[in-house]
């Protein structure tokens, strides 16, 4: 299981992480907080599902937002960097996406989803991802893409 990896391997290396969500409404940090002992490395999660909530707490720019969208790298970009400021964490992933059925476009179909991955050090990676499905597959394939990048990350510190 990815959540109990990710925690073991954060408790191995005395690293803390949290999250930024917004597609996914929650799942990571309920995924994490299915492992026992996930508190000494978990130290929380923002869902950000409005745009206020990206700009007033994790500092996503308005900018960002008015000219490339919510679902854009670098809205996710940003809201990794915010995660780790305001849960004062060492890494932190953020997803944001189009789950579905509905609010898709031809530029930004359902399944489009950007994750990215950020540390006290700074963005370590974005990615977009075009997973396919209905909304729960889109948003399960979201939770394990977002844990295997924070995992990765962690072991390359």
């Amino acid at each position: 299981m990815l959540a109990e990896k990710l925690v073991t391997l954060a408790r191995e290396k005395n690293i803390t992480f949290g999250t930024a969500e917004s597609c996914t409404g929650g799942l990571i940090s309920a995924a994490v907080t299915d492992i026992s002992g996930a508190s000494a490395v978990f130290w929380g999660g923002i869902v950000s599902y409005d745009n206020r909530v990206k700009e007033n707490l994790l500092g996503v720019e308005h900018e960002t937002l008015v000219t490339l969208g919510a679902v854009s790298a670098k809205t996710a970009e940003q809201m990794a960097v915010g995660a780790v400021r305001a849960l004062s964490v060492d890494f932190a992933v953020s997803v944001t996406g189009i789950a579905g059925p509905g609010g898709g476009t031809p530029e930004k179909p359902v399944g489009l989803v950007y994750i990215a991955v950020a540390s006290t050090k700074g963005v370590i990676t974005v990615k977009e991802n075009h997973f396919k499905g209905e909304r729960e597959e889109v948003r399960r394939q979201t939770v394990e893409t977002a844990l295997s990048m924070l995992i990765s990350a962690i072991e390359e510190t």
